[in-house]
């Protein structure tokens, strides 16, 4: 055969080469059909199965109320007592038989003080008036032959004071007073709930890490099943030239399928929940004088536990089908 003709032949198949080549759009195209077939596969397969799914999903929500109810609860404590440590007030106590003007002195004086922004004084009278009114004894303190409760001073403290070091401060300051028989910062109550809190939410954290755990174990246990029950298939794919990536992708849209699913019933047990107890916390509320409304998930926290429980989903699929794919081969 002549140059001319190998060149030619050559050329030839060179461009035969080039047409064969897949375009990257034509591989997109079918990329994108591939995820979307798997998708809505696999989700019907699971819509096939109800009773197995809902066993399933009911499992992921189990394991993620309940971190979310506790989470709830703890924040719903702490604003109560944010709300309540929001305007702190030490109780100056002085003795019964501290003069009219030398308790005004001591007012003024307290007013003046720059880590302090107001003060409040409540005779003994008005003291014990309001006792018999919030107690509910009526006439029956009339009785007594003298007043036993001392005036008080209700001290504000600024905000640059309201602070654990400033009210301590402040407090020691005032007891050094001759006038002052004691000194109470019903604040402390508080501090204490607010490391309850935090040790609460440590707490917490500690058992959704636990739950997210089980959560994993239980669904890569269904990914491992379905792999199994469908392993003849992937064998005959990998015969056909299929690959890792295109059989594992039916699999990680199951396991995202049964954690949206589960984030879903979470989200309604949750609510649930809320409903069942908010007119209970409102009427409680109600008999301490309290405006205080249970709070529960917002838009946003729902779409991120929604969110969170397919991630774990997808990502249990992933490791399931990771340790198993490799050992199903065409022999």
């Amino acid at each position: 055969m002549s140059p001319a003709k190998n060149a030619s032949k050559d050329l030839a198949n060179q461009r035969g080469a080039v047409q064969s080549q897949t375009p990257f759009g034509q591989k997109f195209k079918s990329w994108r059909q591939h995820h979307r077939i798997s998708a809505v596969s696999s989700l019907l397969r699971l819509l096939g199965m109800p009773l197995q799914t809902i066993m399933t999903s009911l499992v992921v929500a189990i394991a993620l109320a309940l971190p979310t109810t506790l989470f709830i609860a703890i924040n719903n404590v702490q604003s109560l007592g944010d709300s309540w440590d929001a305007s702190p007030k030490i109780s100056v106590y002085l003795h019964t038989r501290a003069r009219e003007a030398a308790i005004e002195g001591f007012q003024k004086e307290l007013s003046d003080r720059a880590d302090v922004k107001s003060v409040e004084y409540i005779s003994p009278k008005e003291a014990l008036a309001s006792f018999q009114t919030m107690a509910g004894f009526g006439n029956a303190l009339d009785l007594l032959e003298q007043n036993p409760l001392p005036p008080t001073l209700v001290v504000t403290p600024s905000a640059q004071a309201a602070t654990p070091a400033g009210l301590a401060a402040l407090g020691q300051s005032m007891s050094k007073s001759a006038l002052v028989e004691s000194v109470d910062m019903d604040m402390d109550w508080v501090r204490r709930l607010r490391e309850i809190m935090v040790l609460g939410k440590k707490i917490v954290t500690i058992l959704a890490s636990l739950l997210g755990l089980g959560v994993l174990l239980a669904l890569g246990n269904s990914i491992r099943l379905a792999i199994e029950s469908r392993r003849d298939e992937i064998v005959i794919v990998k015969l056909v030239g299929g690959t890792n990536g295109f059989v594992r992708r039916p699999f990680l849209y199951t396991g995202a399928w049964y954690g949206f699913f589960g984030g879903a019933l979470a989200v309604l047990l949750v609510e649930l929940g809320h409903q069942s107890l908010a007119e209970s916390v409102a009427s409680l509320a109600a008999a301490y004088q309290s405006s205080f409304a249970l709070a529960g998930l917002s838009l946003f926290d729902n779409l991120s536990l929604l969110a969170v429980s397919t991630f774990l989903g997808l990502f249990s699929a992933w490791l399931a089908v990771g340790k198993h794919l490799n050992e199903i081969e065409p022999t």
